[in-house]
């Protein structure tokens, strides 16, 4: 069993294209056929039978999103990173005997429980690594979401998109192990960014002359963590709300699973 870190934090500014939709301001409350968007979230990670117990951070339990298993409200760290970091150390303090949780944004309504237990299976199946992060092929996404024009990195072998559900290890934030802090510090900083991947690594990407796999073994190296891609068959588990154009798509996509 896995416990679940569900990332509902951070406030639209007004210039965001999708602030008038935001009750609070926050992406996660945005409704979706009379629902949260981030209840949609809780629901699929209610019913998969991986999960045990929610974390939702950044809304605050008065917003009315509610679950069957247990559902812990935790505050905003103002900072993603941050976010992840204190909610699996929470879960880890709540569960030490479990040993992986997943980091889950409210943004992928489209998610169904049998994508998540497809994930746990795979974090099952290969125990020994730290990170799980969930890739979704170019031809996957468009097959399914034709006009969601999402942008791709392109490798030699595979083009693809970020996941916004995966799984760490919470030995991950171990204080022998200084790459959580790195990557926080470079968050914002492409330069830092640019250092942690390696100039190298980021010239053969972008002139598609590395594959997927090789990119994550020397990314993995210069980091010293154990990782892995998971080219995830799921686009939904993709298919974020980021334009009005994405929250059309999925408000369209959800009226035919209601």
């Amino acid at each position: 069993m896995l416990d679940a870190v569900i990332l509902a934090g951070g406030k639209l500014g007004i210039d965001d294209t999708l602030y008038h939709e935001s009750p609070h301001g926050s992406r996660s409350l945005i409704e979706f056929h009379g629902k949260p968007m981030a209840q949609w979230v809780i629901d699929a990670l209610d019913k998969a039978a991986s999960v045990a117990d929610l974390y939702l951070i950044g809304v605050p339990a008065d917003r009315g999103l509610k679950a069957v298993k247990p559902l812990h409200f935790l505050p905003d760290q103002s900072e993603m990173v941050e976010n992840i970091r204190y909610g699996v150390l929470q879960s880890h303090q709540d569960h030490p005997d479990r040993q992986k949780a997943l980091i889950v944004s409210t943004d992928i309504p489209a998610v169904e429980p049998y994508m998540i237990d497809w994930l746990a299976g795979q974090v099952a199946d290969d125990p020994q690594q730290l990170l799980y992060y969930n890739v979704i092929q170019k031809e996957t996404m468009e097959a399914r979401f034709p006009n969601a024009n999402r942008s791709y990195v392109h490798f030699k072998d595979i083009s693809v998109c970020g996941g916004d559900l995966n799984a760490v290890d919470k030995n991950i934030f171990s204080a022998e192990r200084p790459v959580w802090k790195k990557l926080s510090d470079a968050r914002k900083t492409p330069l830092k960014q640019a250092g942690l991947i390696g100039i190298d690594t980021l010239l053969l990407v972008a002139l598609r002359l590395i594959t997927l796999e090789t990119t994550v073994k020397r990314v993995c190296k210069r980091l010293d963590l154990d990782a892995k891609a998971l080219v995830c068959p799921y686009a939904e588990m993709g298919m974020d709300a980021d334009k009005p154009h994405q929250l059309a798509i999925l408000r369209q996509h959800l009226q035919g699973v209601l």
